[in-house]
Parts: C-alpha cells; structure tokens; sequence
C-alpha cells in the first residue's frame, strides 16, 4: 500500500520523543520562572509537556503565560511560548524544527501573533541548548514587559 502524497517520513515529525521529554521537565521544574509543568496526555505517553510560568513575575497587565515544548524523536521540535493579557490578547511567538512549505526547517515565529515566520539558526540543537535559548528570550521578553510597564 503506498503513502497518499505529502505524508511520507520525509515529511513526519516523527512520535514523540518521551525521554527528551522528561529531561526537559527535569530542566524546566527547577527555573525560578515556572510554577509547575504537565505532561498532555500524561507523564506515561507524553506528546507536550507544558511549562506555566509564573505570573508573579510579570506586570500585572498579564494574567498568564505558558511554554508548550513538543520534541520528536527526528530532533524535530516546537517551543511556544505564549502570554494571556488582561484585555484577552495574546502574545506568541514559537521555535519550530519541522519539515514544511514555509521556511526552512529551523524557522521562528515571530511575536505578537506568531504568523511571519523567518529562518532561523541555533549554534546546537541539543534539547538543552535549544530550550536554554528560548528561555533566555523569554527572560529578555518579561525584562522588556517590566520597562515598559
């Protein structure tokens, strides 16, 4: 049986990769910026593993804000940080590794809405370097909240 277009492993993220997964939870629950992580659907069979950070840290204008990290046994991943404002709006943007049509395979996001995308290099893909980079943008992002505040 032959693959309908489009959807040949050359196009796949692949399955979760748990293991990186838990290492990054690890990582992740011991920042001063987050509150508490979950794993969607479970710790057993994760596919996200979401990151609450703490709205303490953030003007008041924010009601909340969250990273999703999605990491593929392909190396492929998606880091989506979000922000939730009192007046509803949202702020996003996301680090994406993935086959597609848009951009080149490493490609960001860009804030507020996350829809122009652009190219995007990162010195190593290792998982801790990848998600110590975001979270170093993510700090910058509440340092730039807090001035203008």
């Amino acid at each position: 049986m032959s693959q309908p277009p489009g959807d040949s492993e050359a196009n796949s993220t692949g399955p979760p990769d748990r293991q990186t997964l838990h290492l990054l939870e690890r990582h992740i629950s011991s920042e001063s910026l987050v509150a508490e992580t979950a794993f969607d659907p479970d710790a057993y069979e994760p596919r996200l593993l979401r990151g609450f950070l703490d709205a303490g840290q953030y003007p008041e204008s924010v009601n909340g804000a969250y990273l999703d990290i999605r990491w593929f046994t392909t190396g492929d991943f998606s880091l989506h940080y979000i922000e939730v404002h009192k007046d509803e709006k949202r702020w996003e943007c996301r680090w994406d590794r993935h086959p597609n049509t848009h951009n080149s395979r490493l490609h960001f996001h860009k804030p507020p809405s996350a829809t122009e995308i652009t190219d995007l290099e990162f010195w190593s893909l290792h998982p801790l370097e990848v998600y110590s980079t975001v979270l170093t943008a993510i700090e910058q992002r509440i340092e730039t909240l807090w001035s203008s505040y």
